[in-house]
């Protein structure tokens, strides 16, 4: 999946979760980022239970989805309640994939940014 913003974009690739499921089925969608120390997150049309293996403390990079607040959320650097550089969110929240290439491209998001979420078409 393509995650793009004025400026920039990453790419990702999602596990097969439940909530992956839940993601993939609610794309294209857009929405307006928000900034928490190294983390960029955004709201999203999904609903989803947190799973089992759900984590607070990830690699960079990791794509979670916050369950309370029906967001997405991409760390990928220290954020307001890390110890040193861990990447912890603000609670535990499920795992869906990876950010393939460097995550720290999202530094470039500013708070407020128009994100566009959507699945990258196969070339096969």
């Amino acid at each position: 999946m393509r995650i793009a913003w004025k400026g920039g974009e990453v790419t990702a690739v999602l596990r097969e979760t439940p909530t992956a499921k839940h993601l993939l089925a609610a794309l294209p969608c857009e929405a307006n980022a928000s900034t928490w120390g190294e983390e960029v997150y955004f709201e999203l049309p999904v609903k989803a239970a947190l799973e089992s293996d759900a984590q607070q403390v990830v690699d960079p990079g990791t794509v979670c989805f916050w369950v309370q607040g029906s967001s997405l959320a991409l760390p990928f650097g220290p954020t307001p309640v890390s110890k040193g550089d861990e990447c912890r969110l603000v609670t535990r929240c499920n795992v869906v994939g990876k950010i393939t290439g460097d995550p720290r491209e999202l530094k470039k998001v500013k708070d407020g940014a128009r994100i566009r979420v959507e699945l990258i078409p196969d070339k096969a």
